[in-house]
C-alpha cells in the first residue's frame, strides 16, 4: 500500500511540475516581447491616437485557465456585435483553446479567425463563421477542419480596431479590422503557390453544438449563408441563428464545399449541420468583408453596404481607431507611470466592448418573443452580464455613456415586454438565467436616480414588483427570484428549502433596497417603506454567535454545516458551501454594501469590524490570477470587490485608501495575466477606472464613496459638463488624502452624491505619505 501511495505521489508531482512548467513557459514567452510590442504600438499611434496607443488588448487573455480574465485581442468597435479575433489551440492537446473567448495567450497554434464571442465571461458562446487563409496546393478533398498554424507573440500586433499576425513559415500575413456589424480581413500571401481560404460555416468556440448551416456562392465575388449555434447561453433558449453576407476583393477561381464530410466542387449551394468550404484566388493580397445579422441575410447585405460600402481595409481601420479614440477621450489623465496609464486605458477600452448592439442598421432585431421588431431611433442591446456589471460597469455608463445606458435600459424593458420579465443576464434573444437575483432592478433604479428618466419607468417598476413579491411561475422562461415565496414568508431564504440560500437573501435585499429608492422617486411612499423594510431581511441570516451570514432553516435554527473559510470551488459535494455562490462565507460576510452602517452594527463592535475587515485583506493572496484564489479577499470575483470602501463607514478612510491603492498596484498588471479573474464584461475593468479616479459607486443608489486618486489629474467628460479631479502634493508614495474639496468646499464626509458632480466641477484631494491623524 505504501509503495502504491508513493507511486501516486510521484505521478501527481510530475503532473504538477508539468503544469507549472507550461505556465512558467507562457510567462517567459510574454515577458520577452511585451516591451517590443508596447514600443511599436506607441511609436506609430501616439501622435494622432494617444489614448488608443496606451491600450494593450492582450491584457487578460491568458494565465491560469480558470482564473483567466477571458478577454480577447481581436478587432471590434464600441459595443459592436462583430468581435473579429483569432482562435487558438492548446499547445498540449491540440484542442481548441482554454479561453472562453477563443484566444488563450499560452497556446501556440491558431485555428482561424471568427466574428463573434462574449467578453470576459465564463460562458462560451459565438465563434461564428471562421476563416483561415491557406495554401490551396496543400489542400485535398478531405475536410481540413484540423488546420493549425504555429505562431509566436512577437509576430502579433494589436490595438483598438486592429489585429495582425504573421505566419512566416506559411508565407501568410493576417490583418483584421471591423465596423459594428462587419468584420474585414486582409490576407497577404508571400511565395504561396495558390492563395486560398478555408471557411467553417458551422464553427463554434469550444466545441459547442451547431446545426442548420447554409452556404450559397452567389457569384464569383459574393457568398452568403447562416448557422444556428448552441453555446453555453444560446443553448439554454433554443440556439441562436446568425446570418452572414460576405464579399471578396478578388474573384473566386475555384471552390469546394464539404457537407458533413462529403465533398463537392460542383454545387454552389449546400445546407446541412456541418458545412465547410474552400476558395482559391489568383490574387496574392485579398480582402474579405463579412457582415452579420440575427434577422436575415437581406439585413446582413444591408449592414455591409451601409457600414463599409466602397471602403477598403485601411479606411475602415482608420475609422475604427478614430471611433475608439473618441470613446477613450471620455476620460483624460495626467501623471502616473506608463504601466498605470496602460492599465487605465485598457480598462476603459474593455468597458466599451460589451454589451452588444443587437439591432441591424435598419433598426430590426430579434426579440425575446422570437419575433422581429424595430428599434426606432435607438440601438437595441443584448449580452448584459448584469449580476456582475451592476456593481461597476453600468454605474460608469451613468457618467460617461449616458445615451448608451439609456438604450440599454430601453432594451431591458423591451425584453420584459416581449418576454414577460426583466432579465438578469440576457444574451442574444433569450433568457440565460445565469447567476441569481434580479439585478436589473439595481441598474434601472440607479440610472433613474441619476437623471436617466426618458424610458417607460412605470412599466419597469411594476415588472420589478412582480418579480420581487413572488416566485416566478414554474415553466417561465425567466427563473427570477427562485424560491422567493419562502423568502417572503420567512423574511430570509430558508436553507432547507433551496440552495444558495444565504447569497439569495443578500442579493434579494440589495435589489429590494434599490426598488425602495425608485418607489420613493416615483411617489409610491408605502411601496418604498415596504421594500426598504424587506431590504433589511439580510440581517435575518446573521448569526451573532459566529459573526457571519450563515444558512438558516425554516424553523429558525442555523445550519451546523458551516466552514467560513471553505470556497465553493473546492467543496466537492458542497456540504458546507451550498448556500453561497462563487465564494466563501468569509467573502460573503461583507456583501450588504448598500447598508454598510447596518452591516457594521451587526458586529460585536466597530473596532472588531475594522480588525476583521483589515485581516480579510492582510491574509489575502498577494499574487495576481493565482491558481487558488483563497478564502480571503479575492479581487477576481464580484461579491466582495466593494469591501475596501466599507472602511469609510467605520471611520477609517485611511484603510480604504490603503487597500484600494494596494489592489490597483497588485491586482492589475500590463501583461497577459494582468487581471485577477474573469473580467465579466469589464466589471473588474470598471472597478479600476472608478478607483483610479478616486471615487466608487454604491450600486443602486446615487452615492459614491471617496477614495484617493491614482493620477495627478483627471478630466471626466460628462453629458452636461466636465469633472476635474486634482491630486495636490502628488507623488507615487502619497496614497492618503488628508483633505478633500468639492468645488472649493472642504468635505467633512467620505461620500458625494451624483447630483453634486453631474454638471461637472472640481474634486480636489490633498495627498500625504501618512494617514491623517484621527
Amino acid at each position: 500500500m505504501k509503495s502504491f501511495l508513493k507511486f501516486v505521489a510521484i505521478i501527481f508531482g510530475i503532473i504538477i511540475l508539468s503544469i507549472s512548467l507550461v505556465i512558467l513557459g507562457c510567462w517567459f514567452r510574454y515577458r520577452s516581447i511585451v516591451d517590443q510590442q508596447a514600443k511599436s504600438i506607441s511609436h506609430s499611434l501616439a501622435s494622432e491616437f494617444p489614448r488608443s496607443a496606451l491600450v494593450n488588448p492582450f491584457i487578460g487573455t491568458g494565465g491560469v485557465p480558470w482564473t483567466c480574465a477571458y478577454n480577447f485581442p481581436g478587432a471590434s468597435l464600441p459595443f459592436g456585435v462583430v468581435r473579429l479575433s483569432p482562435e487558438t489551440a492548446s499547445m498540449i492537446t491540440n484542442d481548441k483553446g482554454l479561453n472562453t473567448s477563443g484566444y488563450f495567450y499560452g497556446d501556440n497554434k491558431m485555428i482561424g479567425f471568427s466574428h463573434t464571442r462574449l467578453v470576459g465571461t465564463g460562458a462560451t458562446d459565438g465563434g461564428h463563421f471562421l476563416f483561415q487563409p491557406v495554401n490551396q496546393a496543400e489542400l485535398t478533398d478531405r475536410d481540413p477542419v484540423e488546420i493549425r498554424y504555429k505562431y509566436t507573440h512577437r509576430n502579433e500586433l494589436a490595438y483598438p480596431g486592429y489585429y495582425g499576425v504573421d505566419f512566416p513559415e506559411k508565407g501568410i500575413k493576417v490583418e483584421l479590422t471591423s465596423t459594428r456589424r462587419v468584420g474585414i480581413h486582409r490576407y497577404t500571401f508571400s511565395g504561396v503557390e495558390k492563395p486560398g481560404i478555408f471557411m467553417d460555416v458551422t464553427h463554434t468556440i469550444g466545441e459547442k453544438q451547431s446545426n442548420d448551416g447554409y452556404l450559397n456562392i452567389k457569384n464569383e465575388y459574393e457568398i452568403e449563408g447562416h448557422a444556428r449555434t448552441f453555446g453555453s447561453f444560446a443553448g439554454r433558449y433554443g440556439g441562436i441563428k446568425v446570418y452572414f453576407a460576405a464579399r471578396f476583393s478578388a474573384p473566386i477561381k475555384t471552390f469546394g464545399i464539404w457537407n458533413s464530410g462529403q465533398y463537392s466542387d460542383q454545387s454552389a449551394s449546400e445546407k446541412g449541420d456541418e458545412i465547410t468550404a474552400h476558395f482559391s484566388f489568383d490574387s496574392h493580397q485579398l480582402e474579405l468583408q463579412l457582415a452579420i445579422s440575427h434577422v436575415s441575410m437581406e439585413n446582413a447585405w444591408e449592414n455591409l453596404k451601409y457600414e463599409v460600402g466602397e471602403k477598403d481595409f485601411d479606411q475602415v481601420t482608420e475609422e475604427a481607431l478614430k471611433s475608439w479614440e473618441d470613446r477613450l477621450s471620455s476620460v483624460s489623465i495626467t501623471g502616473g507611470n506608463i504601466e498605470q496609464q496602460t492599465n487605465f486605458y485598457t480598462a476603459l477600452y474593455r468597458s466599451f466592448q460589451m454589451p452588444t448592439i443587437f439591432s441591424d442598421v435598419n433598426g430590426e432585431y430579434l426579440g425575446f418573443d422570437k419575433r422581429v421588431h424595430r428599434a426606432d431611433g435607438f440601438d437595441y442591446f443584448t449580452d448584459m452580464s448584469i449580476w456582475d456589471t451592476f456593481r461597476t460597469t453600468h454605474p460608469l455608463y451613468n457618467l460617461i455613456a449616458v445615451k448608451d445606458q439609456r438604450n440599454m435600459i430601453e432594451s431591458l424593458i423591451l425584453m420584459a415586454k416581449q418576454g414577460g420579465w426583466l432579465p438578469r443576464w440576457p444574451s442574444g434573444n433569450g433568457y440565460t438565467n445565469s447567476m441569481l437575483g434580479s439585478a436589473s432592478d439595481i441598474v434601472i433604479s440607479e440610472a433613474y436616480q441619476k437623471g436617466i428618466c426618458d424610458f417607460d419607468v412605470e412599466f419597469a417598476y411594476q415588472n420589478m414588483k412582480k418579480i420581487a413579491l413572488a416566485s416566478t411561475p414554474d415553466g417561465a422562461a425567466f427563473s427570477g427570484r427562485r424560491g422567493n415565496n419562502d423568502c417572503v414568508q420567512y423574511g430570509y431564504c430558508p436553507a432547507d428549502s433551496m440552495d444558495q440560500a444565504v447569497s439569495r437573501t443578500l442579493e434579494y435585499a440589495w435589489s429590494d433596497y434599490s426598488i425602495s429608492l425608485l418607489a420613493n422617486a416615483l411617489g409610491y411612499r408605502e411601496d418604498a417603506e415596504m421594500f426598504r423594510s424587506r431590504s433589511m431581511n439580510y440581517k435575518n441570516v446573521w448569526n451573532p454567535e459566529t459573526q457571519y451570514f450563515q444558512p438558516r432553516n425554516a424553523d429558525g435554527t442555523f445550519d451546523d454545516h458551516f466552514k467560513p473559510l471553505l470556497l465553493t470551488y473546492v467543496d466537492g459535494d458542497e456540504t458546507y458551501t451550498n448556500d453561497y455562490v462563487e465564494g466563501s462565507a468569509l467573502q460573503w460576510r461583507w456583501a450588504p454594501f448598500f447598508d454598510a452602517p447596518g452591516l457594521i452594527e451587526l458586529f460585536d463592535s466597530k473596532s472588531y469590524f475594522i480588525d476583521e475587515l483589515d485581516k480579510f485583506f492582510e491574509n489575502s493572496d498577494y499574487e495576481i490570477g493565482y491558481w487558488y484564489p483563497g478564502s480571503h479577499y479575492w479581487h477576481g470575483n464580484e461579491p466582495d470587490i466593494h469591501a475596501p470602501y466599507l472602511f469609510n463607514h467605520a471611520g477609517r478612510p485611511d484603510l480604504t485608501q490603503k487597500w484600494v491603492r494596494w489592489i490597483l498596484g497588485n491586482k492589475y498588471m500590463n501583461r497577459y495575466d494582468g487581471l485577477d479573474g474573469n473580467d465579466d464584461a469589464a466589471t473588474l475593468s470598471a472597478w479600476y477606472i472608478f478607483s483610479a479616479l478616486g471615487f466608487y459607486p454604491v450600486a443602486g443608489t446615487d452615492v459614491y464613496q471617496l477614495g484617493a486618486p491614482l493620477f495627478e489629474k483627471a478630466e471626466v467628460n460628462l453629458e452636461n459638463g466636465s469633472l476635474e479631479i486634482v491630486a495636490e502634493n502628488y507623488g507615487p508614495d502619497r496614497i492618503y488624502a488628508d483633505k478633500i474639496w468639492l468645488n472649493d468646499s472642504l468635505l467633512n464626509r467620505t461620500w458625494i452624491k451624483h447630483r453634486e458632480i453631474a454638471n461637472g466641477g472640481v474634486l480636489k484631494f490633498e495627498m500625504s505619505r501618512t494617514p491623517p491623524i484621527r
